[in-house]
């Protein structure tokens, strides 16, 4: 099992999108896919048709154990999606009091880790869909996973959460024992614009050793996909965004394999 995570401190990066779009190629080339959502305004959930403010049953329930997680809690909280290989871990607006509940008791930094251990042999891959804000969702998200992509808008407030974003993970990495791999992926690029061209002039200078170098484009069948609840591949398969995530996904994939294997 593979469990990536899609984080960033500002909100409307395209991180749902992403973590959509990813788990929908991985999942048509028969690979067995889990989607973990862990912001408590659900978008994930939603695109998937799932209401997160009436769900009883969701991620939330995970932390309702004193940091355990029961066996077979897990696997009883997932839902389907609209693709045959694609499972759901929903969130639910109750996911919003966590900060509240987790300040009061402690302990819950690794149990999004501890129900992963629990689908280990069920999954190829896990994606999590990281709130925007720091907190014990995201800690979770960080502990859990080997390999963070962290979407940036390309304009100029979204360097800002970049800057953030790094700094939280700087934190992290203290208190791991290797530091976490993490992949800047530019979003939303609009080449008729003078702040998409900026602001990836200013990613590729500031940030190069941890920056795809390429960019995920502004394109409408990416929308039309989440109205769908259909994962973007699915709608269009040779769709500008599609085929950006799927080169995206060969590069995440190429890091993701052990150094002895990679090619010099």
């Amino acid at each position: 099992m593979k469990v990536w995570a899609v984080s960033n401190q500002k909100g409307g990066v395209g991180k749902t999108t992403t973590v959509v779009a990813l788990a929908g190629l991985l999942a048509d080339q028969g690979q067995r896919v889990l989607v973990v959502d862990l912001d408590p305004h659900g978008s994930m959930t939603s695109y998937f048709g799932h209401d997160p403010d009436s769900l009883t049953s969701s991620v939330f329930n995970l932390f309702q154990h004193k940091g355990q997680v029961p066996e077979g809690l897990a696997a009883a909280l997932l839902l389907e999606t609209s693709h045959e290989n694609i499972s759901l871990m929903p969130s639910s607006t109750s996911l919003a009091t966590l900060e509240r509940q987790s300040a009061m008791q402690g302990g819950y930094g690794l149990v999004l880790s501890r129900a992963l251990t629990q689908l280990w042999d069920d999954y190829a891959f896990v994606l999590i869909d990281s709130p925007p804000l720091l907190g014990v969702s995201m800690i979770n998200a960080l502990a859990a996973c080997e390999q963070l992509v962290i979407p940036v808008q390309t304009e100029f407030l979204a360097l800002k959460g970049l800057e953030r974003m790094v700094h939280t993970l700087d934190m992290v990495n203290r208190s791991r024992k290797q530091a976490l791999p993490y992949t800047i992926v530019p979003t939303l690029f609009d080449r008729r614009t003078q702040a998409s061209l900026s602001t990836l002039r200013a990613l590729r200078q500031d940030y190069a050793d941890h920056l795809w170098q390429a960019y995920i484009p502004i394109d409408t069948k990416l929308r039309d996909a989440s109205l769908a609840g259909l994962v973007p591949s699915r709608l269009d398969n040779t769709a500008r965004g599609v085929l950006a995530y799927r080169a995206l996904l060969r590069y995440l994939l190429a890091q993701s394999l052990p150094r002895r294997n990679k090619v010099a």
